[in-house]
């Protein structure tokens, strides 16, 4: 099984992934890598594996990424590597990406594979409170930023399931059910209890 979970900028992905994360020790956070810049209290390999826009082309050109994105004017992409690495330790990869890369994951993905998710925010002003609180992005990053979630939204029809982050401890609930439904389907099962 892997899990990708996706929404706008602003949807409360990355408090939402954490919260889940504390609660379920199955789950691995698949890394991704970009060309944005490091924000004050990153760490490369922590929350991304930070490069420049020509080693990303490189990594293009090898075929490192299951799938990239450019967002915001920046590269965004999901490893091979990084996925592998997962599953040899036996845990399940957990996506946050943006929803371009999650449509690609959904057409390279079976059903039976993969758990889309598509966290939406309480609401559009509620969207922009949460942009404009963070304090880290310029007027025109936040201007596009909303532009893009207007467009973003458009995709959520692709994903399983929708999960509104109104409160992150009742969004972290639903998430917890639909993780537990998931895993009991038979064909994640493999063979019946009886054998």
């Amino acid at each position: 099984m892997i899990v990708l979970i996706t929404g706008p900028s602003g949807a409360g992905k990355s408090t939402f992934v954490g919260a889940l994360m504390a609660d379920d020790p199955r789950l691995a956070f698949s890394i991704s890598t970009t060309t944005r810049p490091m924000r004050e209290g990153e760490v490369n390999g922590r929350e991304y594996d930070f490069v420049d826009e020509e080693k990303f082309q490189q990594l293009i050109s090898e075929g490192a990424f299951v799938e990239w994105a450019r967002v915001h004017k920046n590269l965004y992409g999901t490893r091979h590597s990084r996925l592998a690495e997962m599953a040899a330790v036996g845990k399940i990869p957990l996506l946050d990406i943006d929803v371009q890369g999650g449509v690609d994951v959904i057409d390279i993905y079976d059903e039976t594979e993969l758990v889309s998710v598509f966290l939406f925010p309480p609401s559009w002003d509620e969207l922009e409170r949460r942009l404009r609180s963070r304090a880290t992005d310029a007027e025109e990053v936040i201007t596009t930023r909303l532009k893009n979630a207007r467009t973003e939204v458009g995709y959520a029809g692709r994903y399983k399931y929708w999960v509104v982050n109104d409160d992150l401890d009742q969004a972290v609930v639903r998430m917890k059910a639909i993780l537990l439904a998931e895993s009991c389907r038979s064909n994640v099962q493999g063979k019946s209890p009886l054998d």
